[in-house]
């Protein structure tokens, strides 16, 4: 099951991913997509209650768009995607919190500043955060790094090139910091 979020254009200076995808998620306000009439991918665009291939998934209101909370196998995972505010509803905290994996953007505006992505991570209390929309090398919009984000949240990220994880190995206290790396 490949799952792929916020799928990008070349003109934001990064190669596009090449893969194909059975979900991709869209966090940013529906006007932002075109539709993508060339995937067999399944697009999920805003708030409401999925199931594609036995992967559950809940879309919730967010300032622009949404936010995602995903049960895929045994494991709990939440999409901030194109999140601008720290404030959530409610109903979306209670979806998020706990995950296994929350994907969290901390690149600074449009996105995240990320003090404040820190502060809403160690409010959800995930196992693993994986920080998203920081500054990398050929990204043409301006961007922080996650300096911030990793001085707040209280430790360095562990660079990763990729993830590979089961639900069974998740069995520390806390939260670790992974940043994906390519």
């Amino acid at each position: 099951m490949v799952i792929m979020t916020d799928p990008f254009e070349s003109s934001s200076g990064l190669t596009p991913p090449r893969f194909k995808s059975d979900i991709i998620l869209k966090t940013g306000a529906p006007s932002e997509y075109l539709s993508d009439k060339e995937s067999e991918a399944k697009n999920i665009i805003g708030p409401g209650e999925y199931e594609v291939k036995e992967v559950e998934i809940r879309g919730h209101a967010a300032e622009v768009g949404a936010v995602y909370s995903v049960k895929v196998e045994d494991m709990k995972l939440g999409f901030l995607g194109s999140l601008g505010s720290a404030e959530l509803t409610p109903d979306a905290m209670g979806a998020l919190r706990n995950a296994d994996i929350l994907f969290v953007p901390c690149g600074g505006k449009p996105y995240l500043e990320g003090a404040d992505a820190a502060k809403l991570v160690k409010k959800l209390e995930p196992k693993i955060v994986i920080p998203s929309f920081f500054k990398i090398k050929g990204l043409k919009r301006s961007a922080d790094d996650t300096k911030d984000f990793e001085k707040v949240i209280g430790q360095k990220a562990e660079e990763q090139e990729k993830l590979t994880i089961k639900a069974k190995d998740i069995t520390w206290e806390g939260t670790k910091v992974v940043k994906l790396l390519g």
